[in-house]
């Protein structure tokens, strides 16, 4: 078990829906999203792995697994941060994304960093 204070990672998500690249008339709805990851922790930590999981307002799930994030596994001192660009494509002007990066510290805890649900929508949506 990983002790909270010394294992410990904030993520932040902002998300912008991409209009020139969506297509509200063939359910092509784009979405493209900023992580910044900040190791909170007393100890560094290296992500290894992303696991993320996108759900449209039709209950449509797409999950994505895969090592590290933009092609990079970094590697997070104490007080540092990391932040990467990245996207989504939904069916729907609405859906929901949210996750976990898997982490390993340098003492040799394995721990996850949750990202709490993030809404996806197009301007102008109130629901």
């Amino acid at each position: 078990m990983t002790d909270p204070s010394r294992h410990k990672i904030r993520v932040d998500v902002s998300t912008n829906y991409v209009d020139d690249q969506s297509k509200p008339d063939e359910s092509h709805y784009v979405f493209s999203y900023t992580i910044t990851i900040r190791n909170e922790g007393d100890v560094p930590a290296r992500l290894m792995t992303r696991h993320w999981v996108f759900t449209d307002a039709n209950g449509k799930v797409k999950e994505v697994r895969g090592e590290g994030v933009v092609g990079e596994q970094p590697y997070l001192l104490p007080g540092q941060g990391f932040r990467y660009s990245s996207g989504a494509v939904l069916e729907t002007p609405v859906g929901a994304m949210q996750g976990s990066y898997q982490m390993v510290a340098d003492d040799g805890a394995h721990f996850d960093a949750p990202i709490a649900p993030v809404r996806l929508a197009m301007p102008g949506l109130l629901h």
